[in-house]
């Protein structure tokens, strides 16, 4: 059962021009953050040690530290703070192999969220979806495809700032917004943005996106915290799963169609 999330609101956005849900990935789909993060930290850690850093990250302070950046944007970070210089093949190496790590880890681990699938059949009914995410395309299509979402999204319509762009970053970069966008043929309020993290949250409002933040899997001891970062991000709302998003859509359709 849905709990609703007393979250302050701003200003109401007009949501009857929507045709595109632009969807977050991790954290907003899934629940692959935790996992993913813990399959991380160990590949981060060697990079640190890489680096001379003389320190290391347990997988919830990376989380904490890097949430909604891919570790691209984590390693390069990193490595500007310990003056070090990287090529542009070292890089790669290690996102190549941070990738691998953690997909292979989604692939054993990862399961479909509760309601998840229910309430994206009928937003797919409804609308056209579409993904926009800060990781890999490989690790966005293992997670699709273990969690039964996979039809909903095809493959031109997934957008990632790792791969769809002719330079890879990370949110809250808004370049995977402004390219999405372009593909999709929409700007504005013809598309709205659901996002878990406050880079991403960042990232869609940078594009021109009104966004709604969600914190379904988000742990509950940070929920609260959570839902006020992202209306402070630029989110106008916060719901607390994506059925509450469902139903929150079908009252703006219910408003749109009743004169005055």
């Amino acid at each position: 059962m849905s709990t609703h999330l007393a979250a302050p609101e701003s200003e109401p956005v007009d949501l009857s021009e929507v045709t595109t849900l632009l969807c977050d990935a991790d954290g907003t789909l899934f629940g692959s953050e935790e996992p993913a993060y813990a399959a991380s930290a160990d590949v981060t850690n060697r990079f640190l040690a890489a680096l001379g850093a003389g320190r290391s990250f347990s997988a919830q302070e990376l989380q904490e530290t890097t949430n909604g950046k891919n570790f691209r944007a984590t390693a390069s970070d990193f490595a500007r703070h310990y003056s070090v210089e990287l090529s542009d093949s070292e890089l790669d190496a290690w996102v190549a192999q941070e990738r691998a790590v953690v997909t292979a880890h989604l692939r054993s681990v990862l399961a479909p969220g509760a309601g998840v699938r229910e309430a994206i059949q009928v937003l797919d009914a409804r609308y056209q979806l579409a993904l926009v995410s800060s990781s890999a395309l490989s690790r966005l299509d293992a997670c699709l495809e273990v969690t039964g979402l996979s039809r909903h999204f095809p493959s031109d319509r997934r957008f990632s700032a790792e791969d769809s762009l002719p330079q890879p970053v990370s949110k809250p970069d808004p370049a995977v917004y402004e390219v999405a966008g372009r593909c999709l043929g929409i700007s504005g309020r013809q598309g709205l943005a659901i996002e878990d993290s406050v880079n991403g949250t960042l990232s869609a409002v940078a594009a021109g996106f009104p966004t709604i933040g969600t914190v379904q899997f988000v742990p509950a001891r940070t929920r609260a915290r959570r839902a006020r970062e992202l209306m402070e991000a630029g989110a106008f709302a916060v719901v607390s799963d994506l059925s509450e998003l469902v139903a929150r859509l079908s009252r703006s359709d219910e408003g749109a169609r009743c004169p005055g």
